[in-house]
């Protein structure tokens, strides 16, 4: 597959409007970067500046696609098809904005592009270099993004770009001397660095310890970079007296140190940093107008996390279930869902295998919903197959998330079509009855990075379905990353048993979303809906999904109620799609009206 290559070409023109800001860190690694840099971009847009993000990652992967989770957890897709960093989410959610392919870089695209046109005798001959050839291509991809992507773009004011790693990591070095190397040509009024570093708290001691920032301050301005603002991460808010020592010794004024404590929610953090007026000290130094943001539908958003009304389990059935950054946007979409209900998703995560071991009931007997997200690889399938099948037969609210999708359609085929060797040909080949197989364009690809079907897909939704009632439209464009589809040859038969295909490629051809109609709210999904959903702006399928997970609690409730009171609980649907849950008291459509806003 070819690549883009980014960084061929004329250097983009500067015509001096664009600030650059760029975020470094300290002392150890996971401290927060992806989030203290979307959270100043949320205050600089709230500002009614125009902001881009971008992420740098030194590792030497072209991209993080084919890295094992636990090494890297969640892949983030973008609109364009490229696998980037996490952080790439928390960007988008914060500034809610997409971005692009060019939004996070890796040394290995910065060394691809290099060596290929090395390869191709662009270089004249001449010694190829970390400094200048590597360090004037990171340049470039920093400056690229300042760039309208067409011509009704407004111009960008703001670039913030942060580095991965940690400062004194041999990856990072050339990533450092190019950003040295920006301040001097762009002056100081234009570039700005931060720095975000741990001040951790002795408890024996029974105090802060700066020393640890001192260092690594001391080791980013031995390379020629002297911190604007420091962000200081710690346990509480440090003491004045702290603070003023921090700034004495990294050359900082002192209101130019940073509060950066625990926080029960990271929704919290542009609205900690407004009170210490972050954003206005940045526009201060960058001489940017000053304004007065627009918060107001922010706070409102975090009140409703610390205050629901209610709260619902909803149970995540996957198998990196012990590394939640696996999962990172569905947390978070789960988080946005249950401000839009006013309720706290208390999401219960179970493992497969212990499925596929235990049974489903013990570990699902107490869910208000259930999720199957997306994933590769064989283990843990025959419990997600059973977690479907104890969804469909018991009547919970269930969403299926592209693998989520194919096991609904596997076991869909198995319990009611009666094929009992229905599987996919990822996990068995020589099925008899393959019915998620492989797409065509797929057929004898051996290379494992970026050959997917990946990125923004539109979609056409079956009018009057629970998709288009949830959507509110007729057409959609998703996000995806899988290489299997829904193999067409068992389409008809699965529409007559009684799945609905509600939502086809605009060709028809491949396979978007099914569901249900006689249960409470049965939706699978190909693509992965997680990646669109907002703080500000939910994604209507985990809305929909967890007001069906309320009205299920409810109707249990109900339910436990008559009980004590001597009555008798309604029958649960059989093993088959006929009937509707009567212990929800709701049908698939209230719920869907429901979560739409009645937007039918």
């Amino acid at each position: 597959m070819e690549r883009t290559r980014y960084g061929e070409g004329e250097d983009p023109v500067d015509r001096g409007h664009t600030r650059y800001i760029f975020v470094t860190g300290g002392v150890v690694s996971s401290l927060g970067k992806g989030i203290a840099t979307a959270s100043l971009g949320k205050l600089l847009k709230a500002r009614g500046l125009n902001v881009v993000l971008q992420k740098f990652d030194p590792y030497l992967n072209l991209d993080p696609g084919t890295m094992s989770p636990f090494q890297h957890g969640e892949v983030f897709v973008t609109d364009d098809g490229a696998e980037t960093d996490l952080d790439l989410g928390h960007y988008e959610r914060f500034i809610d904005r997409s971005l692009r392919r060019i939004h996070n870089v890796t040394s290995g695209q910065i060394y691809d592009a290099i060596l290929t046109r090395e390869r191709r005798g662009e270089y004249l001959g001449r010694t190829v270099q970390v400094v200048p050839h590597v360090t004037d291509e990171i340049k470039h991809r920093i400056k690229l993004t300042a760039q309208p992507q067409d011509e009704n773009d407004p111009p960008v004011d703001v670039v913030i770009t942060e580095i991965g790693g940690t400062i004194g990591d041999i990856e990072g070095q050339p990533f450092l001397e190019a950003l040295r190397q920006l301040r001097l040509e762009l002056g100081a009024n234009r570039s700005l660095f931060i720095h975000l570093t741990l001040v951790p708290h002795v408890k024996t001691a029974g105090e802060f310890k700066t020393k640890p920032t001192q260092h690594s301050v001391r080791e980013l301005r031995g390379i020629g970079i002297q911190p604007d603002i420091l962000i200081c991460r710690a346990e509480s808010k440090l003491p004045e007296a702290e603070k003023k020592k921090i700034a004495l010794f990294c050359n900082v004024a002192e209101d130019h140190v940073i509060d950066a404590p625990d926080v029960s929610s990271i929704y919290e953090i542009p609205l900690l940093f407004e009170e210490q007026e972050l954003a206005d000290k940045v526009c201060a130094l960058l001489e940017l107008p000053e304004a007065v943001p627009d918060l107001d539908a922010w706070r409102e958003m975090v009140d409703k996390i610390h205050h629901p009304r209610g709260e619902v389990r909803i149970a995540m059935v996957g198998k990196y279930t012990g590394l939640k950054d696996s999962y990172k946007s569905i947390i978070e979409a789960f988080i946005h869902a249950g401000v839009a209900n006013s309720t706290h998703v208390d999401l219960q995560w179970v493992s497969a295998e212990d499925v596929a071991d235990d049974g489903p009931a013990v570990h699902l007997g107490k869910a208000d919903g259930i999720l199957i997200p997306g994933g590769f690889g064989e283990r843990g399938i025959e419990g997600k197959i059973q977690a479907v099948r104890y969804a469909r037969e018991q009547g919970i609210p269930y969403l299926g998330i592209c693998l989520g999708l194919q096991m609904a359609i596997i076991e869909f085929a198995r319990d009611v079509l009666g094929l009992e060797r229905a599987n996919s040909t990822e996990f068995q080949p020589d099925s008899p009855d393959p019915v998620i197989a492989l797409m065509s364009e797929q057929e004898g690809v051996e290379d494992l990075g970026g050959t997917m079907r990946l990125g923004s897909y539109p979609c056409m939704l079956k009018p009057d379905s629970l998709a288009q009632r949830l959507y509110g439209r007729e057409a959609i464009d998703e996000r995806h990353r899988h290489r299997f589809e829904v193999n067409n040859h068992y389409r008809e038969r699965l529409e007559e048993a009684g799945m609905v295909f509600s939502g086809l490629s605009p060709d028809g051809s491949l396979v978007e979303i099914v569901e249900l109609t006689d249960h409470p709210f049965f939706l699978a999904v190909q693509f992965h809906p997680e990646l669109k959903s907002r703080p500000e702006r939910v994604h209507p399928l985990f809305e929909g999904l967890v007001a069906a997970a309320v009205r299920h609690r409810d109707g249990k409730d109900k339910t436990a109620g008559a009980d004590e009171r001597g009555g008798s609980s309604p029958a649960r649907a059989g093993r088959s799609t006929r009937g509707t849950n009567d212990a929800t008291g709701r049908s698939a459509n209230e719920a869907a009206d429901r979560a739409s806003g009645g937007k039918a």
